[in-house]
C-alpha cells in the first residue's frame, strides 16, 4: 500500500506538472520610461507629471541643445516641478546631427553648468544622456568625444546615448556601446518619412540584431506621436511636428499606430532580446498636443490593457435648445466619425459644430463631417446644437 500510494502520488504529480507546463507563463515586465521634450514647461506639465506617475518609472527630461546656427540653448524646465516630481530624472543633451564638429571644450562647459544648476535646483540626476545622430563615418569622433566627456562627469553620474539603427553597420559599433552605461535605440523616424513614421517588423529586427552587439543593458525609443509632411521646392519634403511652420500646403499626416506599438511591447515582454531593459515613449503629451496620443491612451499601451475607442452622444440643455456632444469613453484615441444620427421631435432650428454639418430636412438628425480630427480618449468634442421640442438621448448611432 505504501507503494502504491507513493506512485499514484508520483503520477498525479507528474500530470499536474505537465498540465501546468502548457500554460503560458506571464509575459516578464519591462520597464517603461517616458521623455519630457517640451522646449518650454507650462502650468499644464504638473497635472501631466502627475497622471503619469504610477505607469512610468524614470523621466527623460529634454534640458540642453546645440543646433548649427542657433547655438547652445537650455529647455526652459520647470525645475521646482521636476523636484517635486520625486521620480529619476535622466538630462538628455541634444546635439544636432547637423553640426559641422563637436566642439568638447564648450560642450563640457555647457554641460558641467547644467549640472551645476539642476543639483543647486534640488535635482539628483540619475544620468545624462547624449542624443547625437552622428553619421557612421563620424563615430570614431563621437567615441573620443564620450571618452573624454565621460571622464570629467561626476561619479556615480551614468552615462547613455541615444542610438541609431544605421550604424549596426559599422565597425565602431562594439568600441562605441563600451564608452557608455547603456544606449536608448531609436526605431521610430529613422528612415524616408515618405516610407511612413514606424515599421513594428523592422522595429523587432533592429532589436534583436542591437541585442547581439551590445553587451549592456539598452532601451527602446518607441512613438507615441505622430508628424505631418509637407511638399517642399525641388520636390523635398519638410517634415512638421509639435510646433506648427508657417508653411502653405496640404500636409499627409502619419500617426504611430498605437495597436502596432501594443503588439510590439507584448511581443517584447513575451520575448525579450537580450540585454532589454525596457522602453522608453516619445513623448509625454500635454492637453493641446495635437500630435501626440493622449495620456490616456499611451498609459494603456504601457500597461498592455486591450485597446478600445468607444463613442457615445450626450446632450444637454433647457427650454428646447440643446447642445450635442460627442464622448470618446474609451482609451484609445479615435478619428471623428463620418456620420452621426439622433432622434429628435419637432426642430425648429439645427446646425453642426466642429467639423460637422447638419443633413438638411432629416428626420432623424443627421451630422455629417467635413474635416477630419481625432478626439483623445476620455475627450469630447462639440457636435452641434438644436431647437427641438424634444430629443430622445438613447436613440443615436455612430457611423466610422
Amino acid at each position: 500500500m505504501p507503494a502504491m500510494s507513493f506512485l499514484r502520488r508520483l503520477c498525479i504529480g507528474l500530470v499536474l506538472g505537465a498540465i501546468s507546463g502548457c500554460q503560458p507563463e506571464s509575459a516578464a515586465p519591462l520597464d517603461q520610461q517616458l521623455y519630457i521634450w517640451q522646449r518650454q514647461w507650462r502650468p499644464a506639465h504638473e497635472q501631466a507629471l502627475a497622471d503619469s506617475r504610477a505607469d512610468f518609472s524614470t523621466l527623460r527630461v529634454l534640458a540642453l541643445q546645440a543646433q548649427p546656427r542657433a547655438g547652445w540653448s537650455r529647455a526652459l524646465v520647470d525645475l521646482p516641478r521636476l523636484k517635486a516630481d520625486a521620480r529619476p530624472v535622466i538630462a538628455v543633451v541634444r546635439l544636432d546631427g547637423q553640426l559641422p564638429a563637436l566642439d568638447q571644450q564648450a560642450a563640457q562647459g555647457q554641460i558641467d553648468q547644467l549640472l551645476s544648476d539642476w543639483q543647486a535646483a534640488g535635482i539628483t540626476l540619475a544620468g545624462l544622456e547624449i542624443d547625437h545622430d552622428s553619421g557612421s563615418a563620424r563615430l570614431p569622433g563621437y567615441i573620443d568625444f564620450l571618452e573624454k566627456l565621460r571622464a570629467q562627469l561626476p561619479p556615480g553620474l551614468t552615462l547613455s546615448i541615444t542610438a541609431l539603427p544605421a550604424w549596426l553597420d559599422s565597425p565602431r559599433l562594439a568600441a562605441l556601446l563600451r564608452t557608455v552605461d547603456s544606449s536608448v535605440l531609436q526605431v521610430h523616424a529613422v528612415s524616408d518619412p515618405r516610407h511612413g513614421l514606424f515599421d513594428p517588423v523592422q522595429a523587432r529586427t533592429w532589436a534583436e540584431r542591437w541585442s547581439q552587439v551590445s553587451e549592456k543593458p539598452f532601451y527602446l525609443a518607441l512613438p507615441a506621436y505622430g508628424v505631418a509632411l509637407l511638399p517642399d521646392t525641388g520636390g523635398t519634403l519638410v517634415v512638421e511636428s509639435e510646433t506648427p511652420l508657417n508653411r502653405a500646403g496640404e500636409r499627409r499626416e502619419l500617426l504611430a499606430d498605437p495597436q502596432q506599438l501594443a503588439k510590439l511591447a507584448m511581443e517584447l515582454r513575451q520575448q525579450p532580446p537580450a540585454h532589454l531593459a525596457g522602453l522608453i515613449w516619445f513623448r509625454l503629451p500635454l492637453p493641446d498636443d495635437r500630435r501626440a496620443w493622449s495620456l490616456a491612451t499611451l498609459k494603456a499601451v504601457a500597461r498592455g490593457d486591450a485597446l478600445a475607442g468607444q463613442w457615445r452622444v450626450e446632450v444637454s440643455g433647457a427650454a428646447g435648445l440643446f447642445d450635442i456632444s460627442l464622448v470618446n469613453s474609451g482609451n484609445l484615441d479615435q478619428p471623428l466619425p463620418a456620420r452621426v444620427t439622433l432622434l429628435a421631435d419637432r426642430c425648429d432650428a439645427a446646425d453642426g459644430l466642429n467639423g460637422y454639418r447638419l443633413q438638411p430636412s432629416s428626420q432623424p438628425l443627421v451630422f455629417n463631417r467635413q474635416t477630419s480630427a481625432r478626439v483623445a480618449a476620455g475627450g469630447r468634442r462639440a457636435l452641434g446644437w438644436a431647437r427641438c421640442h424634444g430629443i430622445d438621448q438613447g436613440a443615436w448611432n455612430v457611423y466610422p
